[in-house]
C-alpha cells in the first residue's frame, strides 16, 4: 500500500489513541433501562439498538465505572469478526460488552472525529491482519497490541475534512435507510389492520365507518364474520393451503468445479448469504452469475423480477423481492407473481406468520422448511377488491423503498471507494468534492 509521504506514520499510542477494555462480566438483562452494547449492535461501522440487550440504572452505573462511552468513541470487536467497528454517536448513554474495546482520542494528533474512518481503513486492516489469532471456534485480537497498530496519520485539517465529508455520505445513507424503515413499517401495520386485526370489518360490524379509509374503500370490506379453519374471519374471505395461492419453489446449485457453468457469468444466481446483509428487504445484485448452461441445471430456471425470497434453512426467514430476474439455489423457497397473493403481500404475511413456518421445520443438521411442509400453512384469502386496494397504498411505499436503497447503495459504494484514497492520501479533498457533484 502507498502512502502521501508528507503524512505521518505512527502508532495508535504515538497518536494520542487510548485503548480501554470492557468489564468482562455480563450483567443481568432488564425489561428497562440502558442500552448494554454487544456484538450484533456493532453495523456497518453504527451502533443499532434494535433487539439490544437492555440493564438496570444501577448495573449501569457498575458496568460505567471502569468505561462510560463518549461521544466519537470507537467501539472495537475482539473476538469474533476481530478488528469490526461502530462510533459512538451524540446522545448515546450505554454500556459496552464483553468482547468489546474502546478506542478514544485525546484530540491532539487524532481528531476525534475522524478516528472512526481511520479504524475502517485498508490500512488498519493490515494492522489486524499481522496481529489477528486465528483459532478453531473464533478469532481473536489481544488487546494489548492494538495501541502499536501503526497506521498514516494525515495533518489535522486534513483530517476534519475527510470527516466532514465521509460523515456527510453516511449521514445521508443513514437517512436513506431510515426513511425505508418507516415506509416498511407503514406497509406492515396497515397489512396487520387490513389482514390480520381485521379493523375496518370490525368497524363496520359496530355500525362504524372505518378510520383513515374513504367510502369506496371501505365499501370493499364486508360487515360481519364467518367461522372458519383459521377461526372468524371476515365474511366472504376464504382459507385455503398457501400452496394453493400461490407457486412455491426451489432451486439448486450447479457443480461449482465445472468453469463452464459459471462462465460467462450472465443470469444472477442466488444463496442466502446474498441476504444476510441487506438494510431492506430489497435484492439489487448477487455475489454470484451463472452461465446459460449452469442456468439449465437449476430446475426452476429464471425466475421473473418481483419474485419473493424466502430462505428456507441456514437460517430461515431472510425476506427479499429481486428486482431482476434471478435463479435460485436450494435453500430458498421463491414465490415469483402472478399468484393470487402478490409478493409483497407474501413478503409481510410470511413476517406476521414467520414463528409458525418455523415451528414448521425440521432437521438433524440444521433446521429446514421445506416447500412440502411450507405449501400446506393454511392462509386467508381476501377478495380481489381489498387485495388491488392494499396494492395501490402499500406498491409505491415499496417502489420509493426500491429507488432509496439503490441510492444508498450507490452512497455506500462511493463512501466505501473513497475512504482508503482521501486516508492515504492517494486522493484530495477538492477532487473527491468534484467526484460528488457529479450528475448521477
Amino acid at each position: 500500500m502507498s502512502f502521501d509521504l508528507s503524512w505521518s506514520r505512527m502508532s495508535l499510542k504515538q497518536a494520542g489513541v487510548t485503548l480501554i477494555d470492557c468489564d468482562h462480566r455480563t450483567p443481568p438483562a432488564a425489561d428497562f433501562g440502558y442500552p448494554y452494547i454487544a456484538i450484533p449492535q456493532l453495523k456497518n461501522g453504527r451502533i443499532e439498538l434494535e433487539g439490544v440487550r437492555r440493564i438496570s440504572a444501577e448495573d449501569f452505573a457498575l458496568w460505567t465505572k471502569k468505561l462510560k462511552p463518549k461521544v466519537d468513541d470507537v467501539v472495537v470487536v475482539r473476538r469474533c469478526n476481530s478488528g469490526d467497528s461502530a462510533v459512538i454517536p451524540k446522545g448515546l448513554d450505554c454500556a459496552i460488552g464483553q468482547n468489546l474495546v474502546v478506542l478514544r482520542s485525546d484530540g491532539k494528533k487524532i481528531y476525534p472525529g475522524f478516528l472512526r474512518w481511520l479504524i475502517r481503513s485498508p490500512d488498519w486492516w493490515e494492522q489486524v491482519s499481522k496481529y489477528i489469532n486465528v483459532g478453531a471456534v473464533f478469532d481473536s485480537l489481544k488487546c494489548r497490541e492494538i495501541p502499536h497498530f501503526e497506521l498514516t496519520i494525515p495533518p489535522m485539517a486534513a483530517q476534519k475534512e475527510i470527516a466532514l465529508l465521509l460523515g456527510g455520505l453516511d449521514d445521508r445513507i443513514t437517512l436513506l435507510r431510515e426513511t425505508n424503515a418507516t415506509l416498511e413499517a407503514i406497509a406492515q401495520a396497515l397489512f396487520k389492520s387490513w389482514f390480520v386485526d381485521f379493523d375496518p370489518v370490525r368497524a363496520k360490524a359496530e355500525g362504524l365507518e372505518p378510520q383513515a379509509m374513504d367510502a369506496p374503500t371501505a365499501a370493499l370490506f364486508p360487515d360481519s364474520f364467518e367461522e372458519s379453519e383459521l377461526g372468524l374471519v371476515p365474511k366472504g374471505w376464504f382459507v385455503k393451503p398457501i400452496g394453493d395461492a400461490v407457486e412455491c419453489l426451489g432451486g439448486g446449485t450447479p457443480d461449482t468445479k465445472e468453469p463452464n457453468y459459471w462462465e460467462p457469468a450472465e443470469h444472477a444466481w442466488t444463496t442466502p448469504k446474498d441476504l444476510s446483509g441487506l438494510q431492506s428487504p430489497v435484492l439489487l445484485r448477487t455475489e454470484r452469475k451463472l452461465s446459460a448452461l449452469g442456468l439449465a441445471k437449476v430446475s426452476s430456471g429464471l425466475l421473473p423480477a418481483g419474485t419473493l425470497l424466502l430462505s428456507s434453512r441456514a437460517p430461515i426467514g431472510y425476506l427479499a423481492i429481486a428486482q431482476m430476474p434471478i435463479a435460485v439455489n436450494q435453500g430458498y423457497i421463491a414465490i415469483p407473481p402472478a399468484g393470487q397473493l402478490s409478493p409483497l403481500y407474501m413478503l409481510f404475511w410470511c413476517r406476521q406468520n414467520m414463528e409458525g413456518i418455523k415451528g414448521r421445520a425440521n432437521g438433524s443438521t440444521f433446521m429446514e422448511i421445506s416447500k412440502k411442509a411450507f405449501r400446506p400453512i393454511p392462509a386467508l384469502v381476501p377478495s380481489v377488491g381489498v387485495l388491488d386496494a392494499f396494492a395501490n397504498i402499500a406498491d409505491p411505499l415499496f417502489k420509493r423503498l426500491i429507488e432509496n436503497e439503490r441510492q444508498a447503495q450507490t452512497l455506500t459504494q462511493l463512501r466505501d471507494t473513497l475512504l482508503p484514497r482521501l486516508i492515504s492520501g492517494q486522493l484530495r479533498l477538492p477532487d473527491a468534492e468534484a467526484m460528488l457533484a457529479e450528475p448521477g
